[in-house]
Formats: structure tokens, sequence, C-alpha cells
């Protein structure tokens, strides 16, 4: 599928908003799930194509160097009657490929992508739910909030940069919202896993959605797991990148961090 932006809009100084629309969303259907994604496809700088390519045409007919990098990104909305998706980007200048994307598109612009596909939605059923995250963490917690019952009740602990790059996030339910900034210091690793660590747990069975850098998110893993008694089956959990890691480096390794991850205790 493909879609054409729109509009663009920067949230934050890190954070760039991109709205798409046109006929290439005819038949995009969303699932009933708050942290649904889009694999992106975008084409290296020089590429011999352009527009609203075809995957399998690019991948026959062009050499390694000229294929598109993929990228997973959250939706954070979807209006059905206007056609139109939205999409938050974590922008850090240069680095990366779906963040410089976004930040120097323009009206017009083509976006090649598969999916959707998802995996979570809060449980009504839970008593609270805690999320924990951070910058590319937020389009799906911020989702997740907007479809809360008024009754229900939620723990959100985000950690970013400093106070502008907070965002606002409104929720029919109540929420216990606490943001946390780097520093800009090595022991920024752990301040989300501090900060859930000092929480005092409301009563009841708890959803969890736990998703950002992988040494941070499995730290509060850890945590969850094996001192507040988290079943697993109540937590979705994922590192979406990691320090010190370009996005290639970090695609090379996912697999086998998420596979030693899911070792830090026994089943």
């Amino acid at each position: 599928m493909h879609a054409l932006v729109e509009r663009i809009e920067r949230l934050s100084p890190s954070m760039v908003r991109v709205t798409l629309g046109g006929d290439g969303l005819d038949g995009f259907e969303m699932p009933e799930a708050t942290d649904v994604y889009l694999n992106l496809a975008i084409p290296p700088a020089g590429a011999p194509y352009s527009g609203a390519f075809d995957l399998e045409q690019v991948k026959a007919e062009h050499s390694p160097e000229w294929q598109p990098a993929r990228r997973r990104y959250t939706v954070r909305a979807w209006d059905a009657d206007a056609r139109r998706l939205v999409l938050d980007f974590v922008v850090h200048g240069a680095d990366g490929v779906a963040g410089p994307w976004a930040d120097s598109a323009r009206e017009g612009d083509v976006l090649v992508f598969t999916g959707p596909g998802s995996g979570y939605r809060p449980d009504p059923d839970a008593d609270w739910h805690l999320m924990v995250g951070d910058e590319s963490a937020l389009p799906a917690i911020a989702a997740s909030l907007e479809v809360l019952e008024p009754s229900a009740r939620a723990v959100v602990v985000l950690v970013v940069d400093g106070p502008e790059h907070e965002v606002d996030l409104a929720s029919p339910g109540t929420v216990e919202l606490t943001w946390l900034h780097r520093r800009g210091e090595a022991d920024d690793v752990h301040l989300l896993a501090e900060a859930v660590a000092s929480l005092a747990f409301p009563d009841g069975r708890v959803h969890a959605f736990v998703h950002g850098e992988a040494e941070e998110i499995r730290a509060v893993r850890l945590h969850l797991l094996a001192e507040r008694g988290l079943d697993r089956k109540d937590m979705s959990c994922s590192p979406y990148w990691r320090r010190t890691m370009t996005d290639e480096a970090w695609r090379q390794v996912k697999r086998e961090f998420v596979e030693s991850m899911q070792q830090d205790l026994p089943v």
C-alpha cells in the first residue's frame, strides 16, 4: 500500500507528526488494537525508482544497495471516514532512516508500506493499567489511553530528553502520569526501572505495556516479573531500539536479544 503526505507538524523538538491520505489507502483496515504498526519502505537517497513503487518489483530488478530500508512504526490515529492516517516519528537530526525522512517530508511525498500488524489493546477487565516507555512508545501509549473507559485507571511512566519534549496525553480514564527527564549521563539507563520500582501499585490485576529502549525495557520487565509477580500474559513488552546502536545494527541482533531477555526468568 501507499499514501500521500498531506500535513507535517512538529509536536516537540524530537517528534514530527505526518498525516497521510490519498487513494492508496483504499482498503486499509485497522485492527482492534492500539499498538497497530506499519512496515515502512524508505528508498535510499538517489534510488532509481520513486513514487508508489512495487516492493517485489524493486526486489527483483535492483541490487541490494538500492533496496528500501524497512522500518516499523506505530499508527497514532486512523480516521476511516476521512481516510487519513497519522504517524508520529522520533527525529534526532540525521540519525536513522525514518526520522530524517519525516523531518524532510513535503506535501505530496509518497510513503510505501506493508501491514498493518498489532498485538495489544488495554484489557477492559484489568483492574488497572501500567504503561512504561520513551518517545518511541508514545504513539502507542497515547492511542491506548484514548480508548480507556471512564472508570479505568492508568499509571504511566515516560522518559524523554527534557520538559520541552513532553506532549499532551488525553484519556477518558484516570491517568497518573510521571515524566522523567534524561540528564545526558550514563545512569539515564536506570531512570525508568527505578521509577517503576518506586511506584505504589494499586490493588488488583494490572495489564502492562512496556516498550522502548532495549536495556531499559529489559530491566523494567525483570522487575515486574520477579519482584511484582506479574503474569507474563498480562504484559506486552518489546525493545524498540538499543542505545549505542544504529537501526541496522539493532535489527541484526534484536532477535537474539529478545531470546536472551526471555531467559531472564525461568518459564
